[in-house]
Parts: structure tokens; sequence; C-alpha cells
């Protein structure tokens, strides 16, 4: 089993089940799909961030998840 995660058709992460358990693949419940605009880390915290280009948006054209056919169909979320 594994995630691939692509961003305009190029992968740029991939998480894979190693059967260690739910440590290493916590995907055996339902999960749901976050999206943001993550500011600081490493280089934010060490150089600060620039007060000036604020406000910005994220703008998501898409967001495409495939699942194997064989697998239980997912429940429709009522949060939209």
């Amino acid at each position: 089993k594994a995630l691939t995660f692509f961003v305009d058709g190029a992968q740029v992460f991939e998480v894979l089940d190693d059967g260690t358990g739910l440590e290493s693949w916590p995907f055996v419940a339902p999960q749901y799909l976050l999206l943001n605009l993550a500011v600081g880390g490493t280089w934010g915290g060490s150089k600060g961030i620039d007060e000036s280009i604020w406000p910005q948006r994220l703008l998501i054209d898409y967001v495409r998840v495939y699942q194997r056919g064989n697998q239980a169909q997912p429940r429709r979320s009522a949060v939209p």
C-alpha cells in the first residue's frame, strides 16, 4: 500500500505501508484532506517573516483523489 502525492504532475511525496502498524500507516480509519498555506518553518523562524507581504491567498484549482475500485466508497462529509 502507498499514498503518493503529486503537484502539477510531479511526484512530491510518498508514504509506504511498511507493515509495522498504526505508527507508520494510520490510514485504516477515515481520513480528511486539509490544505493550508504554512508560513514559517526553519527559514521563517531564523530570518523572520516579511509582514509587508500580507495578506496572501492560497488558490486551489482542484483536488483529485484516486482510490482503487475494490475498496469501499467514502461517505460524503456533511462539512463543505
